[in-house]
């Protein structure tokens, strides 16, 4: 029924109650996720639980934030995109929020990732997971210089404005919305999902991070997605029922995948 459209589960508070957290999923109807990759290094891990759940898919890719891990390249990442179960290339993008005394300028390293990632997605015509944050200008027009439209993908964990929101749109790109939607002080975020079109939403945990009310401040985990469900459902005057089946057919749509659960 519900989709987790971007989790961690090969973080270690995850990883080692991975059979609780698989029932707790069944459960609450989450029948699918998405396992996202942070590092090179971190992505034998992830591909793994790819490859042992038929209802868990794999992304190749480093994180913006992420430093002093290996460097990607284009090639490396086509090759590793182009295995079995791995649906997406990501989580890529830019971070400004943590510059630790740098300038924009100094990031430039970051931007030249962010191209590989976009070049390599567009080679194997796969979607882009995109991470921004404090740097949506550039993320946008990075995007755009190098064709990013053409690739398609998810602005995950959406927290911009509705602007960004709907040059994203735009570019062809689908919002995703997390758990900060619950989140009290998130009326501005909440405005721009009632105004992002349901056939363009996806759901997500970014588990083991932001817990969604009630479990605000507590480990994440897939099984709590449905809680962002229930927020956009609230938000659209629509049922769960409805986001739930939306978002479903979107994941598969953008992703390309079937409906294969287990």
């Amino acid at each position: 029924m519900f989709v987790d459209s971007h989790c961690h589960l090969s973080f270690p508070e995850l990883t080692e109650n991975l059979d609780a957290i698989r029932d707790a999923m069944a459960a609450a109807q989450v029948d699918r996720a998405l396992c996202i990759c942070t590092t090179l290094e971190e992505f034998p891990e992830v591909h793994a639980l790819a490859r042992r759940y038929d209802n868990f898919w794999a992304s190749a890719g480093v994180h913006p934030d992420n430093e002093g891990v290996q460097e990607p390249s284009v090639e490396q990442l086509v090759e590793l995109a182009q295995r079995e179960k791995v649906v997406a290339v990501g989580e890529t993008g830019l971070d400004y929020y943590r510059l630790n005394g740098r300038s924009v300028a100094d990031m430039e390293w970051q931007r030249e990732r962010f191209r590989c990632h976009i070049r390599a997605a567009r080679q194997v015509d796969k979607p882009l997971v995109i991470h921004t944050r404090s740097a949506s200008d550039d993320t946008l027009a990075i995007l755009r210089e190098e064709g990013g439209d053409t690739a398609g993908g998810v602005f995950h964990c959406f927290t911009e404005t509705q602007a960004v929101a709907d040059a994203g749109l735009d570019l062809g790109f689908y919002i995703s919305f997390s758990g900060i939607l619950t989140f009290r002080n998130a009326e501005d975020l909440r405005q721009v999902a009632r105004r992002v079109p349901l056939d363009r939403c996806l759901i997500e945990t970014d588990s083991p991070y932001l817990a969604p009310v009630p479990y605000r401040g507590k480990t994440n985990n897939p099984s709590y997605v449905p809680y962002v469900a229930r927020q956009i459902a609230e938000l659209k005057g629509v049922s769960v029922e409805e986001v739930a089946e939306a978002t479903s057919r979107n994941f598969e749509r953008l992703f390309k995948v079937g409906t294969a659960r287990g």
